[in-house]
């Protein structure tokens, strides 16, 4: 390809990155993964392994389009007179389909290794991917609660998106300065945490979120404060990590400058993010979430994608990520023209994800050709023509 987003000096760090990562989760090394070994040999192995990760990206991504069909505004777990329930067969797709994408995205790594194909196309595909599920799964667990009383608001669940938002970004920003990849607990307990909410609407119904508990709380704001906790878990050990990497010089020793520069990339994109939810003079929030939260959780994914294609390859990460230029200027545009703002939102929504698919294909493209490989296909480099 004669041009493309990676440069010649991302394609020369990937020739000499070597895959490190350390997974300490109780439920993730004595449960999930003899699961995975035990079912990863009944693949066949002409099954790609990138063919695996994105066929469970799109169950999530199924979960969230059912979901913005049926309930785009959130109301319909509701006693809203005019809202329709979500029928009780989803919830119960929902949960297997949740749990396909965390069983396959547990054991593509596994196909890869066992057929010989494991490298770093495949982990910057597995873990792009994940960073738009960052958004998706969140998405659709609020479809659980729903809006209304005992229940939580567009806005404090947008403040748990950006939790788990947060959380992603710094196991990648961690291994930016570390070269480690330490796997967070809450993953595996999130998963699980939605696979059992999931089958727990099916068999109850969205009511018993709804219910009172002790200190005039409800299930669901419960549920909300456990997601939080999950999320910034990770927190403290990231901190230690990256003090012994200094400390012992087994990291990337970089200056304090470029250790922090994601963290600049990503800050001053929840800055604007959320000053245009709290100065919109429509208050696009509640007016329409969904779309706020597709903005946000598509320009979060590309701006982790960068991050994870800046760590693999040991290069510096950009400073300032040029979508969320454009967000600024759309802010500007919507306190000043309030008559354009909801309809600059969908066009954002829109722009942003052409330009973040096109982000995803081109890279992966310049992967394929600089490693000689076929991304949803078992081929060794002998095997493609040249």
């Amino acid at each position: 390809m004669a041009s493309g987003y990676l440069t010649k000096q991302h394609l020369a760090g990937f020739d000499t990155y070597k895959y490190s990562a350390r997974d300490t989760s109780p439920l993730s090394i004595y449960v999930m993964h003899p699961f995975w070994n035990w079912l990863v040999e009944y693949f066949p192995k002409w099954v790609a392994p990138n063919l695996m990760t994105f066929a469970g990206f799109l169950f999530t991504v199924l979960n969230f389009a059912v979901l913005s069909w049926y309930d785009w505004g959130f109301w319909a777990s509701t006693d809203c007179e005019n809202c329709t329930p979500i029928p009780r067969w989803f919830w119960l797709m929902a949960a297997v389909n949740i749990f396909l994408a965390y069983t396959l995205d547990g054991i593509d790594g596994k196909q890869a290794r066992r057929i010989g194909l494991s490298g770093p196309l495949g982990e910057l595909f597995d873990h792009g991917l994940d960073s738009y599920s960052a958004f998706f799964i969140p998405a659709c667990l609020y479809s659980i609660f729903g809006r209304g009383e005992l229940s939580v608001p567009p806005i404090r669940m947008y403040y748990i998106m950006w939790t788990i938002f947060f959380n992603f970004y710094l196991s990648h920003w961690e291994k930016y300065n570390t070269g480690v990849l330490y796997l967070p607990w809450g993953y595996d307990l999130g998963m699980w945490g939605s696979v059992l909410m999931y089958l727990a609407t099916w068999q109850y119904g969205y009511q018993m979120w709804k219910t009172e508990l002790p200190w005039n709380i409800s299930a669901g704001q419960l549920m909300e404060l456990c997601l939080h906790v999950s999320a910034m878990s990770n927190l403290p050990m990231v901190v230690y990590n990256m003090y012994r990497s200094y400390k012992d010089r087994t990291g990337k020793m970089r200056t304090m400058k470029e250790a922090l520069r994601p963290l600049f990339t990503y800050g001053t994109f929840m800055f604007v993010s959320l000053l245009w939810v709290f100065v919109s003079p429509n208050d696009i929030m509640n007016k329409d979430p969904r779309a706020v939260y597709i903005l946000s959780g598509t320009i979060f994914s590309n701006i982790s994608c960068r991050l994870i294609v800046s760590q693999m390859s040991n290069t510096i990460m950009e400073t300032f990520n040029w979508m969320t230029g454009v967000l600024c200027i759309a802010v500007l545009m919507s306190v000043s023209m309030p008559a354009i703002e909801r309809p600059l939102l969908y066009l954002l929504v829109i722009g942003s994800s052409l330009a973040h698919w096109h982000y995803g294909s081109v890279v992966v493209q310049q992967m394929c050709e600089h490693f000689n490989r076929v991304c949803f296909k078992v081929t060794k480099p002998k095997e493609i023509k040249q």
